[in-house]
């Protein structure tokens, strides 16, 4: 049965082994795109057998944001259009200088500005699960080349959900970072007050070298594990039933590995959080690219989008800037409490049809965008680290993320969480049903 069948991690590879995936992955990613549609372009590295580094030949993409002295990103749109940015991106660079082989860029929703994965003006990325439904966005490309198997790791932007959210809908494992801990030069940005540059994989145990690597500070060692969590009992009690089901599989699994939990309320505090990410991110992304609200390459729903935050004020956008700090102390203290992490689910809502998202369709819903980014934009105002980890299935057979949210700096503490409940299930090594056939016909597969 093809729903058994099961990724490997790379770390359990032969070296042997990821020579042949890396030597392979540009093809494999050219094989699969009339399915997918993940890539913007691809890329065909040279990838040296004794090649060294903490990432030595892992083949990763990355979102078609990030500027190099030979790309300039489209940002999701449908012509290359001047967005000053030149030289290098920093993150490229690190990865690049600790052996990681990359293989291409990846699609995106218009200027990384919607949560679903819909492109007005593009091709959108295919949900490797069943392609009647979203992959997820921003970050959609680099969620559905990392599920497909073509890419080991890829980065991502995240305002306000952009790489948990298509972790969620693609059945991957993303680190949203601390605010700041990741170099963001030679990045198109979005709402820079929110904006981070992180990762996403099949699993932890792939990401945290690559994390390693990006923070900015440079590596350290896990100094403080996960111990306690508390759950947001009322955002489990929000969600659709199958979403919770799923959520809860994953609250049993932390659990089981000697983490203890307790249950507290946690909508009211992301509820007036929200509000302040809601007018930062509205606000700032109208002032981002007020400049090209007339350009002919912006779709009329976008520009109506970036147009309603030139309304906000300058000093209403301060006064939300300003509150983060009293914000995240409150957060921490009546929330987190003496807990390490909080934990909820990465959406409420089960992932929706691509129709449901089109807004030519009659079947459009626009508030099923909000509910998209429901349960992360506010942890993006406070600036804290999350990882969201597939912990099983929903009613419709595609997969569901949890969300662990932990203290400013403790992102490695959080990954090594999601590194210790991998090792015991393996929700995050599922080969996409939609894809499976295809990807046991391809080299250098991992399944």
């Amino acid at each position: 049965m093809t729903a058994q069948r099961r990724f490997l991690d790379w770390g359990a590879l032969t070296q042997e082994a990821q020579y042949t995936v890396a030597a392979t992955a540009s093809e494999r990613a050219r094989r699969l795109e009339p399915v997918l549609d993940a890539f913007v372009s691809i890329e065909d590295p040279s990838v040296d057998p004794s090649r060294t580094g903490a990432l030595a030949r892992v083949p990763y993409a990355a979102k078609d944001l990030f500027v190099t002295p030979a790309h300039r990103p489209t940002g999701g749109l449908a012509n290359i259009m001047d967005f000053g940015l030149d030289g290098d991106a920093e993150v490229l660079r690190r990865l690049d200088e600790a052996g990681a082989c990359r293989i291409g860029f990846t699609a995106l929703t218009e200027l990384a500005y919607e949560p679903s994965g819909y492109n007005a003006v593009r091709a959108c990325p295919h949900n490797p699960w069943n392609p009647d439904f979203i992959p997820g966005g921003s970050s959609s490309g680099s969620a559905v080349a990392v599920a497909s198997g073509t890419a080991v790791i890829a980065l991502g932007s995240d305002t306000g959900g952009s790489l948990r959210i298509p972790a969620h809908c693609s059945g991957v494992t993303a680190w949203k970072p601390t605010y700041g801990v990741v170099s963001v030069v030679g990045v198109l940005p979005l709402a820079p007050f929110l904006d981070v540059i992180g990762l996403l994989a099949r699993g932890a145990a792939d990401l945290v070298p690559a994390a390693v690597a990006l923070i900015a500070n440079g590596p350290r060692d896990v100094s403080s594990p996960v111990e306690r969590v508390v759950v947001l009992n009322d955002t489990l009690d929000a969600a659709e039933p199958s979403v919770r089901r799923a959520c809860q599989q994953g609250v049993a699994a932390i659990e089981a590995c000697g983490v203890s939990v307790a249950r507290v309320a946690g909508l009211p505090a992301i509820e007036a959080i929200d509000v302040h990410a809601l007018i930062v991110m509205q606000a700032e992304a109208a002032r981002v690219h007020a400049s090209r609200l007339d350009h002919p390459s912006l779709s009329p729903v976008l520009r109506k989008r970036l147009a309603k935050g030139l309304a906000i004020d300058d000093a209403t956008l301060l006064a939300s800037r300003a509150a983060r700090s009293q914000l995240a102390r409150e957060f921490a203290e009546q929330v987190l409490g003496s807990a390490d992490a909080a934990i909820l689910p990465v959406m409420p809502i089960r992932t929706p049809a691509v129709v449901e998202v089109d807004p030519t369709s009659p079947s459009f819903a626009a508030r099923g965008l909000y509910q998209l980014s429901h349960y992360c934009r506010f942890v993006n105002m406070l600036g804290f680290p999350a990882v969201a980890i597939p912990t099983g299935f929903d009613d419709r057979a595609l997969p569901v993320a949890l969300q662990i949210i932990g203290r400013p700096g403790h992102d490695l503490d959080l990954l090594a969480l999601a590194a210790m409940v991998q090792r015991t299930t393996d929700w995050h090594a599922r080969v996409p049903a939609a894809i499976a056939e295809v990807i046991g016909n391809i080299e250098g597969a991992l399944a």
